[in-house]
């Protein structure tokens, strides 16, 4: 039985992994594109509230991975190599870090008309003008790592 260690330790072992990764990747990334989730003006279309079809495509993904962790939970079901899949309770507190980050990420998305995730099959797709916002998305998150020992959580 191969353990995580091995896994993380042997390039052989791990190759193969990571071509499946970037498989999926890319499906996921032409899923999008072909879906019009990527596209700008469906993005402006959901924060006008002139269209519907963006919030039937999140509301979907919040049931589908709501669905998954509880059969996850419900089936214990186990990685890819063979270890307990442990998801731990999620700690709320007074929620306030979560309406600040929320408030930021979507100021963020509303000003680039793009969601973080895609954000690499955008430019795929041929708008390498978001490689701005890829650097600045990376940017804000070193700079959060930084300051995250200083920040009241």
């Amino acid at each position: 039985m191969t353990t995580t260690s091995q896994l993380t330790e042997s390039p052989s072992l791990r190759r193969p992994a990571l071509l499946v990764y970037l498989l999926l990747g890319i499906a996921f990334g032409i899923v999008l594109t072909k879906s019009e989730v990527l596209s700008w003006f469906r993005i402006q279309e959901m924060f006008r509230f002139q269209s519907l079809r963006m919030y039937e495509i999140i509301g979907s993904a919040v049931v589908t991975a709501t669905a998954s962790v509880a059969l996850i939970k419900r089936l214990r079901l186990k990685s890819a190599y063979g270890e307990a899949i442990a998801i731990p309770p999620k700690q709320l507190g007074t929620g306030i870090r979560y309406a600040v980050g929320g408030t930021i990420f979507g100021l963020g998305w509303a000003l680039t008309g793009a969601c973080p995730g895609p954000l690499f099959a955008l430019v795929g797709a041929g708008i390498p003008v978001l490689a701005v916002a890829i650097l600045s998305a990376l940017l804000g998150t070193w700079i959060y790592g930084w300051l995250r020992p200083r920040l009241p959580h």
